[in-house]
């Protein structure tokens, strides 16, 4: 059986992005009812609910970074998603609210700095997979939470189409209902 191929090329790319993470969106894959339509690797439709998302404001530290594992040998490929996370600030809100993520496997949104947003874990969810919880020992040391959280997939996190993305930064419009930190 032959493979699809490429069929377009790639242009140098104008030196207009950021790096970064905005926010991310957690959203309990056991509870999910819910399904996605995918056109040309973008998600353009989320179907069902209603579905809670909670929103996590980002500064500073946090990172997304997609593996490609391929294996000729064994004929696999996949993709390692991994969403490392720097919250600042301890509560005993926050302590339970880690505790349950830690217990689940949700579904996460991953907003850049380029309004792109990332479905991280569509199929099998992502998981809690490491993370500190520090005060540190200076005045200027970091306190809040240290989290690592990981997925694997048969292919990179899809993006969500620009329309349905910019109804969740909004925080109305979309099939499913966004809380706000």
């Amino acid at each position: 059986m032959a493979c699809d191929f490429i069929s377009a090329g790639r242009a140098l790319s104008c030196k207009d992005a950021s790096g970064g993470l905005k926010n991310v969106y957690f959203s309990d894959s056991a509870e999910a009812d819910w399904s996605i339509d995918i056109i040309t690797d973008e998600v353009s439709g989320i179907v069902g609910g209603p579905l809670d998302v909670y929103k996590y404001e980002l500064k500073g530290t946090s990172t997304f970074e997609q593996t490609i594992n391929s294996s000729r040998d064994n004929g696999t490929s996949f993709v390692e998603q991994t969403l490392t996370l720097s919250l600042q600030r301890m509560s005993a809100a926050d302590n339970k609210a880690i505790k349950l993520l830690t217990w689940n496997n949700p579904r996460v949104l991953v907003e850049d700095y380029n309004g792109n947003v990332f479905l991280m874990g569509v199929e099998n969810g992502a998981d809690v997979n490491g993370g500190t919880i520090a005060t540190g020992a200076a005045m200027g040391d970091f306190n809040g939470y240290t989290l690592t959280l990981s997925a694997m997939e048969r292919v990179p996190a899809h993006f969500l189409a620009a329309s349905l993305a910019s109804d969740l930064i909004d925080e109305g419009g979309v099939s499913f209902d966004v809380n706000p930190v």
